[in-house]
């Protein structure tokens, strides 16, 4: 966890680990009614959903949830002239905690549904949770990768496990649809005794977190 938030990631990708098609839109073939189902009740449980410009608006109720959209057109924080209950979020400019404080949100899940830029950003604040579904016989040759190291071929699970993320059992959401959750395992009370007996100073200076 984040201080008082948990960060969970959602997203469907293609057999070939795509999530949008050449022309950077959201295929009809990557919608499926039990992933959308599921997605849709996550959502209404947790406290702010995180997105980039272009995801999230088809959603049921997106407007009524408290939203983080992240844009690089924004010095830092700036309410949306359209939705009360969502944000503007330049991530250089404002920390996630000031940025759930903006939309009202103290504590609980944040939940990060897209697009890449967004997703791969949050691999370094650390995801205590993704949940990812595959269209197992869905290819989008030429279309974005889930993460931005999709792009030097690395396939989703590779990322995520790079993160310190381990994979649970697989799940079969319908015919062709499959959900793999990817969890962080805790770290033991002897394990973070030893990482901060051998941890260094943090240089302030350079702006480490």
């Amino acid at each position: 966890m984040r201080g008082p938030f948990r960060i969970e990631g959602y997203a469907i990708a293609s057999a070939d680990g795509m999530i949008a098609d050449e022309t950077g839109g959201y295929p009809k073939s990557l919608r499926f009614d039990a992933d959308q189902k599921y997605l849709r009740e996550s959502l209404d449980r947790a406290a702010i959903i995180v997105q980039g410009r272009n995801s999230g608006t088809g959603q049921p109720n997106w407007r009524k949830r408290l939203r983080l959209i992240m844009t690089h057109e924004v010095a830092s924080l700036a309410p949306h002239p359209d939705i009360p209950n969502a944000r503007f979020w330049n991530p250089g400019g404002a920390s996630l905690e000031e940025a759930c404080a903006a939309v009202g949100g103290a504590r609980g899940t944040v939940a990060i549904i897209g697009g890449p830029e967004v997703y791969s950003y949050f691999l370094q604040i650390g995801y205590d949770d993704f949940h990812l579904s595959r269209a197992e016989t869905i290819y989008l040759p030429g279309g974005e990768p889930l993460f931005a190291k999709g792009h030097l071929g690395q396939k989703p699970e590779e990322v995520l496990a790079s993160a310190g993320l381990k994979p649970g059992p697989t799940q079969r959401l319908e015919d062709g649809v499959s959900l793999v959750d990817w969890r962080r395992e805790p770290i033991r009370r002897a394990d973070r005794s030893s990482a901060a007996r051998g941890s260094k100073p943090v240089d302030m200076d350079r702006g480490e977190r």
